[in-house]
């Protein structure tokens, strides 16, 4: 990585005569200095690259739409909405931006440094601003001198190249902090993204407030537009590709460890998506017993079980979050077999509860229900009677985890919503959620038969609640033990 001309990141100038100002160099950078001849050759010469007419995002008329509804919650009050900064991973190299989920929801767009204002045009309505870092300053030199320049980072748009491509009329983010300082009226912010924006509203907000305005966003996520499930649909699709991927390649991951598991899987990520949408659980052998195994550094042997959890995240940040469990030597064992249908009968109980105007927490009682029942068959719970299992919550020594959550452009979405509304709440056409029963027999559990130690085993699919049903988005991926053996089987050639 480069490192010779990367500035000390300057304090933000809105002053036109401080515009010019020259770029603070870095302590130990190997230039000591630029001449004033070279800062002036670097003003010009340079071709004019502005871009006109531009067409709206794929997504701009759903974002209207779901900016409208905000409005409409809110009368009369200025809601401020951030993307959020860069974070530093060590010294002057920072980690991938990612933009908070209700800025990017209701923008579509994903800059850092970015903010949504809706301001009200009285006591009804409001007018939406996007506040953006323009273009690159030339006359000082940052387009070239300061780490976060044109020069280093790449290009970015012009505030009205912005206001076409996002349908929001767009202004020079450094003038925000001025700007809501100077705010009167009811104010909420969206907490947690943005340390500047919430300095210079510190006097003009509460707690209690701002938490209404993210509960509110949280929620009206639960229910997808057309937009959202089209990229659920096209997460999975990816994501199916990418199980595949890794099955090809599961030779080598034998030859090395986890690790080239996760890699197989990354590739198809950033090839067709944006990234992965979590980390990666790549858990071969006993590490599948441990819910969320990102260390991926265990080795991968034939005749055991790999436990994938993995989702590509798309462009505009929707994730799909899928699990298959399968037999590294492409053949289950019979133990393996019974654990494993077992989990296969839990998840089809739970996906068959999935419907409209079911209680959300129908189908993760269908599929504990199963999998008590099978512990009790197995001998592992004494003499108890399964409702009596269910009733003290014995079964969750082994299935651990709850069955499902909400999805959409964060792998656990919707979380901060009401518990009355999600939890205690009644599915709807488009809510979209995870079905993921699973048993996990940890390796140090004495209270099983010893065959079944280290064993883990997890099924999951993304579920689409529709009009008359559900649609299973990543039914893609094969489901059933010998329909995974026979992939597998074709898959390796």
């Amino acid at each position: 990585m480069s490192e010779e001309l990367i500035p000390e990141t300057p304090e933000q100038e809105t002053e036109e005569n401080e515009a010019a100002e020259p770029i603070k160099q870095r302590k130990n950078g190997l230039y000591p200095g630029v001449s004033e001849e070279l800062a002036e050759n670097m003003k010009s010469g340079w071709a004019d690259t502005e871009l006109h007419g531009l067409e709206p995002i794929a997504q701009a008329e759903h974002t209207a739409t779901r900016r409208a509804a905000l409005s409409a919650r809110f009368p009369g009050e200025r809601l401020v909405i951030p993307a959020g900064n860069l974070k530093t991973r060590s010294n002057d190299t920072e980690y991938a931006f990612r933009a908070s989920t209700e800025y990017a929801y209701l923008t579509g767009d994903q800059t850092q440094d970015g903010v949504l204002v809706l301001e009200p045009t009285g006591d009804s309505g409001h007018q939406a601003t996007i506040y953006l870092l323009p273009r690159s300053n030339r006359e000082n030199g940052e387009f070239w001198l300061d780490g976060q320049g044109e020069l280093w980072v790449g290009r970015r748009h012009s505030l009205a190249e912005a206001e076409q491509l996002l349908g929001i009329p767009a202004k020079d983010v450094r003038e925000i902090a001025a700007a809501l300082a100077e705010a009167t009226g009811p104010v909420r912010n969206v907490r947690g993204h943005d340390a500047s924006i919430e300095a210079a509203l510190t006097d003009k907000v509460t707690a209690e407030r701002d938490e209404e305005l993210r509960v509110y966003l949280s929620e009206a996520r639960l229910v997808k537009d057309a937009f959202e499930i089209a990229e659920l649909q096209k997460a999975c699709d990816a994501t199916a590709r990418g199980f595949e991927d890794v099955v090809r390649s599961l030779d080598k991951a034998e030859a090395t460890s986890e690790r080239f598991i996760e890699g197989t899987f990354f590739l198809r990520a950033r090839i067709e998506g944006n990234d992965i949408g979590y980390g990666s659980i790549c858990a071969a052998g006993p590490h599948a017993t441990t819910l969320h195994w990102v260390r991926n550094d265990g080795a991968v042997r034939a005749g055991e079980l790999l436990l994938l959890d993995a989702g590509v995240e798309t462009d505009e940040l929707y994730t799909a979050d899928v699990t298959r469990t399968l037999p590294i030597n492409g053949t289950f064992s019979p133990l393996q077999r019974k654990i494993y249908d077992a989990v296969y009968e839990a998840q089809e109980a739970g996906i068959a509860a999935v419907k409209p105007g079911a209680a959300f927490r129908d189908f993760h009682d269908a599929s504990q229900r199963v999998l008590a029942e099978k512990l009790v068959a197995w001998g592992l719970l004494g003499d108890l009677s399964v409702d009596k299992v269910l009733e003290l919550g014995l079964q969750r020594r082994w299935t651990l985890h709850g069955t499902g959550h909400m999805l959409g452009m964060d792998v656990h979405d919707c979380a901060v919503a009401r518990t009355e509304a999600y939890v205690d709440g009644i599915l709807e056409p488009g809510v979209c959620l995870t079905v993921e029963p699973g048993l996990y027999f940890q390796a140090d559990d004495l209270t099983v038969p010893e065959e079944y130690r280290g064993i883990g085993v997890r099924i999951e699919d993304d579920i689409l609640v529709t009009e008359d049903g559900n649609r299973n988005l990543s039914d893609k991926l094969p489901r059933r033990a010998d329909e995974v053996e026979a992939w597998m089987a074709q898959l390796k050639g």
